[in-house]
């Protein structure tokens, strides 16, 4: 079973450019929409987002919409907590792609931490 984790040093989800997600008011509310966009730097990545040391300076006061956990993405997408870990792999698979490029070093080392076996793309 892949057991969804987050990788240190990634912080592919800490681009937010809105371009990337434009059903963004489809599961914020309209104060988390006006939060979001307001994280948003003119570079695509979040303001609180220090790519020095590629961790979020907010970590503990971060937002809903920052949290991955089984009941936020019940609350915001209405995915069941028994689907969570596939769901949250996925999206987090994604995004790495997407930010660092789908045969990035840091895709390999994401699908090696979740359990990705064989030669799966």
């Amino acid at each position: 079973m892949k057991t969804w984790r987050c990788m240190e040093n990634c912080g592919a989800c800490c681009h937010l450019d809105p371009r990337d997600r434009p059903d963004l008011d489809h599961y914020l509310t309209p104060a988390e929409l006006d939060l979001y966009l307001s994280f948003v730097g003119e570079d695509g990545w979040c303001i609180h987002f220090d790519p020095k040391t590629r961790q979020c300076r907010i970590y503990e006061q971060r937002p809903r919409f920052c949290r991955v956990q089984p009941e936020i993405f019940e609350q915001m997408y209405g995915i069941p907590k028994e689907d969570f870990e596939e769901f949250a792999i996925d999206c987090c698979d994604q995004q790495i792609s997407g930010v660092y490029g789908h045969r990035s070093p840091k895709r390999q080392q994401y699908k090696q931490l979740v359990g990705f076996q064989g030669s799966q793309p």
